[in-house]
């Protein structure tokens, strides 16, 4: 763990091989990699510069300043026809990251954990998800309605997020779901669409072709615990506090 004048952050190695294409081209590729948590939610991934295309960044003369990290200096990213300005930063000064570089999750093409595409963000190595079959009575209810009613759900315990109760979607009213355009993507599990459900946005969500470690999702429809009244064996489950 790295300690500044003000915060902490909590660096780990990591034991990946990580890829990391930009502009059509390998920008990097490293087994050197190390895991950061700038937020507490997941890590970021900085790479060793030794394992980057030098050709590739220019310092664009801009600092974005960090309490636990200190400056940062900012890199321009160019390569394959495309460029992208602050698409990259080092700390210079922080006694363990200053040989490292981070991109902009979402500036790049792509990035590869070994040979598979990882999407959103780095995947935390203590997050676990295990999918369970469930034949407990669960019950969606909004604003007092009954909009679900299934003995066929399958539980999804996923590290640090409360239980999300799949369902049919044969056991829910398809009269209260309206399709929306919102899509998120989780690196556990996927793309996923969503449903506003009698008129409040976005309060369901399903993943039709989740990663393979999801498989058992595939289809089925959850609702926000944090948003919506659920009762589990007839017992109302205490809507939990999350990011979400």
């Amino acid at each position: 763990m790295e300690t500044a004048q003000k915060g902490r952050v909590r660096v780990e190695p990591s034991a990946k091989r990580v890829r990391v294409y930009f502009g059509g081209t390998k920008l990097a590729d490293t087994t050197g990699a190390l895991l950061v948590w700038e937020v507490p939610y997941y890590p970021t991934y900085y790479l060793p510069l030794a394992d980057v295309r030098q050709d590739a960044l220019k310092a664009d003369g801009g600092t974005r300043h960090s309490p636990s990290r200190g400056d940062a200096t900012l890199y321009t990213v160019t390569a394959g026809g495309r460029s992208e300005a602050e698409a990259a930063l080092v700390y210079p000064d922080s006694p363990v990251l200053k040989d490292y570089v981070r991109f902009e999750w979402k500036l790049m093409d792509g990035w590869f954990e070994e040979d598979e595409e990882v999407f959103t963000h780095a995947r935390d190595p203590y997050t676990r998800v295990d999918i369970l079959h469930s034949s407990r009575h669960v019950r969606v209810e909004v604003d007092g309605e009954t909009v679900a009613d299934s003995r066929n759900a399958t539980l999804l315990f996923e590290t640090g997020l409360p239980t999300r109760y799949y369902l049919p979607k044969t056991d829910i009213r398809q009269d209260a779901l309206t399709h929306t355009d919102t899509e998120t993507h989780c690196p556990y599990k996927g793309q996923a669409e969503y449903w506003s459900v009698n008129g409040h946005a976005d309060l369901a969500w399903s993943y039709r072709t989740p990663l393979p470690e999801s498989q058992k999702i595939t289809g089925l429809v959850a609702f926000y615990n944090e948003k919506v009244d659920i009762y589990v064996d007839d017992v109302l489950q205490e809507r939990p506090r999350s990011r979400f």
